[in-house]
């Protein structure tokens, strides 16, 4: 693999007459390496709610990027399986840690002038507590959750609303997801669909959704986001 972004179908858009000026991210999988704290929640709310038997978390974890009671659905899981999972997500937030390159990403897109929003799956009030653990809720303009649009990814309404209350630019707008429901939800919503390849996503999968362009770290994205001029 290249270590550099790569074009992947259509080109970056505006890429030769509008940088980019604003970066919507999704959280779990592309910011914060959550993995091992959602299996341990995600067990501990199966034995909890259905009992014995082997948690479908790989399952699970190829629904990541949709609104927990949706995967529940899509799974034919209780919907009581939402309280404890929430419980314990809260309870281990601490064990949640940044994947490398992030902080310092986050902080040079900012002193460029970028404008940077958080989409995610997670609720808007735990996605907001997480980043306060974290450290760096301050570096975004807008977070968001998907109980705070009707219509969660792969729908984009998450993204069209991150944009609006950042005044963004279509144009000059980046979603960077590791999830095909990301990708989905930034072309629904007109801008550049960035796969993020440094987690745990199923990269064939990725891959054949065609993303416009391939990051495999995260310090690649600052190729794309030159230093934001005024008018």
């Amino acid at each position: 693999m290249t270590s550099h972004p790569i074009s992947h179908g259509a080109p970056l858009s505006g890429a030769s007459t509008a940088p980019v000026t604003s970066v919507v991210f999704d959280l779990d999988g592309v910011l914060v390496n959550s993995f091992a704290v959602m299996r341990e929640a995600f067990t501990l709310a199966y034995a909890e709610v259905v009992g014995e038997g082997e948690p479908p978390f790989e399952e699970y974890n190829r629904h990541l990027g949709r609104y927990f009671p949706d995967i529940m659905r899509i799974m034919g899981l209780p919907l009581e399986m939402e309280a404890p999972f929430v419980r314990e997500s809260y309870r281990l937030a601490h064990l949640v840690e940044m994947f490398d390159g992030v902080p310092e990403l986050l902080s040079e897109l900012r002193h460029r002038g970028l404008r940077l929003a958080v989409a995610t799956g997670k609720s808007g009030p735990r996605a907001r507590s997480l980043l306060d653990t974290l450290g760096i809720r301050g570096q975004f303009h807008v977070v968001l959750g998907s109980d705070e649009v009707a219509r969660p990814k792969p729908a984009p309404d998450i993204v069209l609303k991150a944009m609006d209350l950042m005044d963004a630019d279509p144009d000059r707008t980046v979603m960077v997801g590791d999830a095909v429901t990301d990708l989905a939800s930034a072309r629904g919503a007109g801008i550049t669909a960035v796969a993020a390849m440094w987690g745990e996503t199923d990269e064939k999968t990725l891959l054949a959704a065609e993303p416009d362009v391939i990051l495999h770290k995260p310090a690649e994205l600052l190729a794309l986001c030159p230093e934001v001029t005024a008018p």
